[in-house]
């Protein structure tokens, strides 16, 4: 049976024209994002020049994209689609490590450190020497996982921002754990920092009166045989922006220690402790 398009039933009239044979999740897919949008339409009673005003933003975001920045990735960090993405698709058995959104800035196959060694190449910023095991659920260390780690440098910049002025592999590194599930590093003290704001995105924030910034944080990505990928940041415990991140990225557990050391050789320490699930659930018991 024909459907005309009606205010009333506008989105089944959108719906009932797909084919028979679509992908059955493209289907679901679809039909959410019509029923969904023609509601929120309905809802605020959207003008004219207010949809003219929405499709001049999205043509904006659209055009402010290329191979050094996706300001559409930039817009769903800032409306918390990716971070609620990220907690549909890594929900986690009690006790485990928290993920976070993976951010735009990690680059593959950084240079494989010893444990120990000092990943801030510029020399700028306060040291800090991360320490910490990786263990399972039962607390038993896991040998093997594979510690990619990343971070901003003291002016709140990653290196793949700046060539030429950082060094290449700035702040990264990856790392190894041995059968203690050890690990340790030294680095510079993250610092806070805007996301880019000088795009559609950032002139959405101002309007809304909201701030570009992101607490500091240090990424961290962790794999290892039979256990979960984690994505995930420690975040500089007393940061100004923990419970305002611009991407709402922070999440209470994933709050690290700072703490000055006796002998300021490095100036700072933090401590923290990774725990992984296993890849594939235990069965629940009958």
């Amino acid at each position: 049976m024909t459907s005309f398009f009606s205010e009333e039933q506008s989105a089944d009239a959108v719906n009932a024209r797909m084919g028979k044979d679509v992908d059955p999740r493209l289907k679901t897919v679809m039909s959410a994002l019509v029923h969904h949008l023609h509601a929120f339409v309905k809802e605020v009673e959207l003008t004219e020049d207010e949809w003219e005003r929405a499709i001049s933003f999205l043509t904006a975001t659209g055009q402010m994209c290329d191979e050094q920045r996706q300001e559409y990735i930039l817009l769903s960090d800032v409306l918390g689609a990716s971070m609620l993405v990220d907690a549909i698709n890594n929900r986690r058995p009690e006790g485990a490590t928290e993920s976070t959104v993976f951010g735009p800035f990690h680059v593959e196959n950084a240079p494989v450190r010893k444990m120990g060694d000092c990943i801030s190449l510029d020399g700028k910023g306060e040291s800090c020497l991360f320490e910490g095991r990786i263990t399972d659920l039962d607390g038993t260390p896991i040998s093997n996982a594979k510690i990619d780690v990343w971070a901003d440098n003291a002016e709140g910049f990653y290196d793949v921002q700046q060539p030429g002025h950082q060094p290449k592999w700035n702040n990264r590194g990856i790392f190894v754990t041995g059968d203690d599930g050890a690990y340790c590093f030294v680095g510079s003290k993250p610092v806070s920092y805007p996301i880019p704001d000088d795009g559609p995105v950032g002139k959405m924030l101002f309007l809304l009166g909201r701030h570009p910034f992101r607490p500091a944080h240090m990424h961290f990505m962790i794999t290892a045989p039979g256990y979960q990928k984690l994505v995930t940041h420690t975040f500089v415990d007393g940061d100004e922006y923990l419970t305002s991140d611009t991407v709402f990225g922070v999440k209470q557990s994933l709050i690290a220690p700072f703490e000055k050391t006796e002998n300021g050789t490095p100036v700072w320490k933090s401590s923290f402790d990774f725990v992984l699930a296993p890849a594939t659930p235990p069965n629940n018991p009958a």
